[in-house]
């Protein structure tokens, strides 16, 4: 009977746990492995509570993590080739640049063309993430969930499109290649006008261009079926020219299945009891986790009370 109690305090703790960690949102680590500096640039949505930082230099090697508010959307790119005055912080970018004048981008996009990492993080529920080269590729990217429950696979682009480039892409310093859209600006390329919906605008030969090279990203607007992912209660890592390993966990493991609304459909198998991953429990116990976990009185108190359970009826084993 003791046993059968302490198993299921375990699991009520478990499930607490896991419901404050969908409601803390996401932590966001970038990281650079290219073999020179960039310049990571951060855009919130609309309505979304900015991050710490908007723009930041990174050097080779370098990395730097943000923690994301529940129902937080935005996306996160590389700047490269920048040159920034140390006293005031101005100056610009060869590609990627957010037109504020500034290392940090103040609620500026990406200038095109640029890879795009898009993440809508949930309260609870699945967050949403995809590398877009919908407005064009400037370098290898890859974002992998760290944690988390459901399909959370990697998506990216690890291959280095610039050296494929068709020459009317092609950006005059070469470092960069542009979309179908920016290079030529008609309706069938943008879907835009008459070709604004999925089954009037279709994949261009440079769009399939793209796909051929980077399977998992974002090819053209409509291309969600093979490209938008999910993951429940998960953190990620964002990593700029990754490395081998990576690439091959990218390169390795099929598309998922889509739905109907275009997100991958998954089981979700967990690592600890009922499907649940425990990996950070020990570090939320102990305060020393570097994103913070936050939980209502309420949700505190269950799981103060559950916590309590566990201890008990292990002492009376």
């Amino acid at each position: 009977m003791d046993h059968i109690f302490s198993s299921s305090a375990l699991h009520i703790t478990l499930i607490l746990l896991t419901i404050c960690k969908g409601i803390s949102g996401a932590t966001f680590t970038v990281i650079n492995r290219c073999d020179y500096t960039v310049w990571p640039g951060i855009l919130s949505n609309a309505g979304s509570t900015p991050l710490d930082s908007t723009g930041f230099e990174l050097p080779h090697g370098g990395s730097r993590s943000f923690q994301a508010p529940p129902n937080w959307s935005g996306r996160f790119w590389g700047r490269t080739g920048c040159t920034f005055d140390l006293n005031t912080g101005q100056g610009t970018c060869l590609t990627g640049d957010c037109s504020s004048n500034q290392i940090e981008c103040s609620g500026k996009n990406a200038n095109p063309p640029a890879t795009l990492a898009e993440f809508t993080v949930g309260s609870g529920g699945q967050d949403f993430y995809d590398v877009s080269l919908v407005d064009g590729y400037n370098l290898p990217m890859i974002v992998e969930p760290n944690g988390g429950s459901g399909s959370c696979l990697s998506t990216g682009c690890i291959t280095d499109l610039n050296q494929q480039c068709p020459a009317e892409l092609r950006v005059e310093s070469g470092q960069a290649c542009k979309s179908a859209c920016e290079a030529f600006g008609s309706p069938e390329y943008c879907c835009s006008g008459a070709y604004g919906t999925p089954d009037t605008c279709k994949p261009s030969v440079y769009s399939q261009m793209f796909k051929a090279a980077c399977p998992r990203s974002y090819s053209y607007a409509y291309d969600d079926a093979t490209s938008t992912f999910t993951c429940t209660g998960a953190d990620y890592v964002i990593t700029f020219c990754p490395s081998l390993s990576s690439q091959k966990s990218a390169r390795d493991t099929s598309p998922p299945a889509s739905t109907a609304n275009g997100s991958e459909t998954g089981t979700g198998s967990g690592v600890g009891p009922i499907g649940i991953d425990t990996s950070w429990l020990p570090s939320f116990l102990t305060g020393i986790s570097p994103s913070a976990v936050s939980c209502s009185a309420w949700q505190f108190n269950l799981i103060l009370s559950a916590i309590s359970c566990l201890f008990l009826s292990s002492v009376y084993l």
